[in-house]
């Protein structure tokens, strides 16, 4: 029951989210990249080259996918389905001229299904497969801005800039244990649309203008692939470090752009609609998505109840092209560390509050956006894992957990003029249980 309940949870929310940020920085690059992360990893820093647990799907590293079907003593190769929701809320402060901007949006994260594969003869040589599925963002563009400016020996004009659009992806991945060894990859297709607009308005009591709109709007996709690898190493203390690393070459997206020049009349209620089309033009070309890397390690004590992790991280954006044409974008990087806390660790639960999983993390680094100046990125988290429903026996089969993140980021400083800040509440279910078994009775 509690399967369907998420899932329709999940298709009520994904029909009724809205963005309706509105960043500057989202029209450089290909919007303002969405966390690629679940909500466990977001909690701890959004450390994932090294993280595994076979109650949750970490989608940015595959290699994990193949825990998945490995279980050890106490738990279950439960299939786990996983969606996840957040709500953040972005001021936006510019020192000159002095003024302050706040949005707050409803957003789908992720949805995401990973389900061990279950191969007995493999098994028992050590060789284990697990797979997942999903659906998430990979990026948000979404700003409306407003300039008023005097035009010498003309007249005073208003323009309008804006932009909408983002990047989504449907995934697949599968990934393989062998002995210490995990190594995976997710494959699927990455589509988004990418709109400009700008309308110019002179503003004069007795000569009437025309007002014009430029704008373009394309539609891209393609297939992308990555590949993740994890490798465990247990200490005589039985205390676990998993070292991790994952990364994607640069995909190729074919698009479609159409180019219109227009004159344009607003109506009574503000919106506008076209008089006459000056120029209109449709070209196909291509866009490169650029490749990223992540390296890191994980460490967890021999009582379970500590883990500790860092990642470093770094996109290539300097290779991003929009139809042979660069962008004010460069290579960005992130470091991140993270921890988490399990007060019952391998002892049974009696309590509810020894089951809840305790997290915090941080994040430093450079924006990929290249504006003149670095745009420094910081941000803390906190978090927690809540059960659902504690599991007292061998019998009860569901392990399922309310996860959620606080988190606060901030970017950009005085040097870069604006600054915008974030403050983001994220909420997921990790909904585990034995699916595709058939019943046995004795």
């Amino acid at each position: 029951m509690m399967r369907w309940i998420g899932l329709v949870l999940t298709c009520i929310i994904f029909n009724t989210a809205s963005a309706q940020e509105n960043s500057p920085y989202s029209r450089y690059g290909l919007g303002d990249m969405s966390p690629n992360q679940n909500i466990i990893n977001r909690s701890m820093g959004g450390i994932t080259a090294g993280y595994s647990d076979i109650q949750s799907v970490n989608f940015t590293n595959p290699a994990s996918y193949g825990n998945l079907s490995y279980a050890t003593p106490g738990y279950l190769r439960n299939t786990i389905f996983e969606f996840g929701a957040e709500v953040d809320s972005r001021t936006l402060k510019s020192e000159n001229p002095s003024s302050k901007f706040t949005s707050t949006n409803l957003i789908v994260s992720y949805i995401q299904l990973g389900m061990p594969v279950r191969l007995k003869k493999l098994n028992r040589k050590g060789l284990f497969v697990g797979m997942s599925f999903g659906l998430k963002p990979v990026s948000k563009i979404n700003y409306k801005i407003l300039k008023l400016e005097r035009q010498p020996g003309i007249d005073s004009l208003a323009t309008i800039f804006a932009g909408s659009g983002g990047v989504s992806e449907f995934n697949f991945g599968t990934g393989i244990r062998y002995k210490k060894f995990n190594i995976g990859f997710n494959t699927g297709y990455r589509f988004g649309t990418k709109e400009y607009s700008t309308k110019l308005t002179f503003l004069n009591d007795t000569v009437n203008y025309y007002n014009s709109n430029s704008a373009s709007k394309t539609n891209f996709g393609g297939v992308f692939f990555s590949l993740g690898t994890q490798y465990e190493i247990v200490a005589k203390n039985k205390s676990i470090i998993r070292l991790g690393a994952y990364g994607n070459l640069t995909q190729v997206m074919k698009g479609t752009q159409s180019i219109i020049r227009e004159t344009i009349k607003y109506d009574a209620s503000g919106n506008n609609y076209r008089v006459d089309s000056v120029y209109h033009q449709t070209n196909n070309g291509t866009v490169a998505y650029p490749q990223s890397l992540g390296v890191g390690f994980t460490y967890k004590d021999s009582s379970n109840h500590w883990l500790v992790g860092v990642d470093y991280e770094k996109s290539f954006w300097s290779k991003y092209s929009f139809f042979d044409q660069k962008d004010q974008v460069k290579d960005g990087w992130k470091i991140r560390a993270g921890a988490e806390y399990n007060p019952a660790g391998l002892d049974n639960i009696k309590s509810y509050f020894r089951a809840v999983k305790y997290r915090g993390g941080f994040y430093y680094g450079s924006d990929y956006i290249n504006i003149g100046n670095d745009l420094p990125e910081f941000g803390i988290s906190l978090g927690a894992g809540f059960p659902l429903k504690l599991r007292r026996s061998f019998y009860e089969t569901q392990v399922s957990f309310l996860n959620t993140s606080f988190e606060f980021g901030s970017r950009g400083n005085k040097q870069s003029n604006t600054r915008e800040s974030t403050f983001r509440i994220s909420v997921g279910l990790s909904l585990g249980d034995l699916w595709f078994n058939r019943s046995k009775y004795y």
